[in-house]
């Protein structure tokens, strides 16, 4: 299966994709919480949902996933 194709399976919503952005500049879970005015189990619920999305273990997979898939 191609990136692309992979692409076409998952759908990110627009406040997944912009936590994806934040991790992927390096904010941390609370800094991510304060910019969006979220609680900070609300990005762990985030950040939970978009590793399985992804099919990553950690933020680095996730971040690197998501640019192959043209996600960020």
């Amino acid at each position: 299966m191609t990136a692309l194709h992979e692409s076409r399976n998952i759908q990110l919503s627009k406040k997944e994709t912009r936590i994806l952005q934040l991790i992927a500049e390096g904010k941390t879970s609370p800094q991510i919480a304060d910019l969006m005015c979220l609680s900070l189990n609300t990005i762990k619920w985030y950040r939970k949902k978009l590793k399985s999305k992804l099919d990553a273990s950690n933020p680095a997979q996730m971040i690197r996933k998501a640019i192959e898939l043209g996600l960020l």
